[in-house]
């Protein structure tokens, strides 16, 4: 595949037409076409306009989407259907481009700078990026093992510099809202991490993180001395311990939490540098976002923008529940 840039995809892609191309090149690279609805593999028709350029759709405008129709199920279909891409409103050819940003941004995007570059609504742009985590979400790697160093942190402003006013402060003064944690496992060898938010750090918290994400009895698990980790120990291969409280950040057995924390500091720096500020019930979705740059920094641009394409299928998400002030029990714990 030729290497990709931004440049490269200004020049290749000049028009909606351009952009479906672009994209069937990036999901079905060998020209295989696969029907979304039934799955079968294929070739499938091609349905050319009259004009050879535009088909008018049921509200008499003119569209360049290219259409497919299914030979095994017969039901028509394009290269978004059943995408994060799925009934957007919003150009194919811009959401190439923001694709390919939130991809080689080592500090991701924010929602604001997509709205003033492309010319689209702020909450449109929010919702584009919200999208694209949702994809990278979407990965089917199975767990980790071998040596995996795992540590958590803690997520938001310091109470001492609220505003007196503000609402999350109780009124004798105190603060009555807490900082939202965030627990990660890396892999020593790969570098693939996995993430996840929760409301509160407990030991039962971490045994379920680390049987969701590792097979024990093949790891090394690399910690600090919180007695967290003392009950997830038993089911381990081994566990070497660091004590950061007695100034010891390496011993022979253990290079300590060091891969975690960098990832922590990229991502807080991040945050305050590029977001300033994200809500509680996002987080996770954040997390996400990095862990999937952190998992793929081997991977060149081009490779990772392949990867993510290709776990774009089946992925919907709707504005409503987005923005839904219920917390999903499956991101916070």
């Amino acid at each position: 595949m030729e290497k990709i840039t931004f440049g490269n995809m200004a020049l290749q892609i000049t028009s909606e037409a351009d952009a479906y191309e672009y994209m069937e090149t990036l999901r079905w690279p060998n020209g295989e076409v696969v029907c979304p609805h039934c799955g079968v593999l294929g070739s499938h028709y091609y349905l050319n306009p009259d004009n050879g350029v535009s088909r008018t759709t049921t509200r008499g405008k003119q569209s360049q989407r290219r259409v497919w129709k299914c030979k095994d199920c017969r039901k028509q279909f394009s290269v978004t259907t059943g995408t994060i891409f799925h009934g957007s409103k919003v150009s194919l050819r811009i959401w190439l481009f923001v694709f390919f940003e939130m991809c080689a941004n080592k500090n991701g995007i924010a929602a604001r700078e997509i709205a003033r570059k492309y010319d689209v609504a702020p909450k449109t742009a929010w919702f584009m990026t919200q999208r694209i985590r949702e994809a990278m979400a979407n990965d089917s790697s199975g767990k980790l093992s071998g040596n995996i160093v795992m540590d958590e942190t803690y997520i938001g402003g310091k109470p001492e510099n609220w505003h007196a006013n503000d609402p999350r402060r109780a009124k004798t003064g105190f603060t009555t809202a807490r900082k939202t944690a965030a627990i990660a496992l890396i892999s020593e060898v790969t570098g693939e991490i996995r993430t996840k938010a929760v409301t509160n750090v407990t030991g039962t918290v971490i045994q379920n993180m680390v049987r969701d994400n590792v097979m024990p009895a093949e790891t090394t698990l690399h910690s600090d001395s919180a007695p967290l980790y003392r009950t997830i120990a038993k089911e381990l291969k081994a566990h070497h311990v660091v004590n950061h409280h007695a100034g010891q950040y390496v011993t022979e057995l253990s290079s300590g939490t060091n891969k975690a924390e960098n990832f922590f500091s990229q991502l807080k720096r991040s945050i305050d540098g590029t977001h300033h500020c994200i809500s509680p019930m996002h987080v996770q979705r954040y997390l996400t976002e990095f862990a999937f740059r952190h998992s793929t920094h081997d991977l060149t641009d081009t490779e990772r923008m392949s990867r993510l394409m290709g776990q774009v299928p089946g992925t919907r998400l709707s504005y409503r529940p987005l923005t839904s002030r219920i917390l999903d029990s499956t991101s916070f714990v």
